[in-house]
């Protein structure tokens, strides 16, 4: 197995990690956050370096092509999955996300089948760029300011809350660009009358 392999099966590998350490309350308030965050940041530079690696080293693999993508999803959706869990973000703005996601995905492999590489985008790429930095804002704010921590309720009286719901919305909006340019692009092979 080649580094960025090893590097995306990392990423994959600390994804259990990130939500232990961000859902152990009994590391203390920010501890587990804090943990979380770091986890969450490693994982990160493994997605900007595998692929750098890989293209720069004639090292792309079809291993790397089908799990690499998998393990960016993997992330964001964990990640997610978990903030809303925490009641930090609007689940609403999660499950347009993660709609997308799953939209782009079924996408992929129906080009696929018809021998067409779906190549990442500059707004695709904008997207992911801009939805890390805005989960690990999101966790840093809780770290500096943890007591929506346990909160039943979303808190939209919150200065923090309504600070993550802008970050997050942001991403809404860049992650429905980005798709919407790919059904553009390539939704010319997804035939109804088939």
């Amino acid at each position: 197995m080649n580094l960025p392999n090893k590097l995306t099966v990392l990423r994959v590998a600390l994804l259990p990690f990130f939500m232990v350490f961000l859902l152990c309350y009994e590391l203390g308030p920010r501890l587990h956050t804090i943990l979380a965050m770091v986890v969450f940041i490693v994982a990160s530079v493994t997605d900007m370096l595998d692929g750098k690696i890989a293209r720069s080293q004639n090292l792309v693999t079809t291993f790397g092509k089908f799990l690499d993508p998998l393990a960016d999803k993997l992330l964001v959706m964990v990640a997610l999955i978990s903030f809303t869990f925490e009641r930090w973000i609007d689940p609403v703005a999660v499950v347009i996300i993660l709609a997308r996601e799953f939209m782009v995905t079924g996408l992929r492999l129906v080009v696929a089948g018809e021998g067409v590489v779906v190549p990442a985008g500059i707004w695709g790429k904008l997207k992911t760029a801009f939805t890390m930095v805005a989960m690990i804002a999101i966790m840093f704010l809780q770290i500096l300011f943890p007591d929506m921590k346990g909160s039943p309720d979303l808190n939209w009286g919150s200065p923090i809350f309504l600070i993550n719901e802008v970050l997050i919305w942001i991403a809404v909006v860049l992650t429905v660009i980005s798709g919407g340019i790919y059904v553009k692009a390539y939704g010319k092979y997804i035939d109804p009358n088939e």
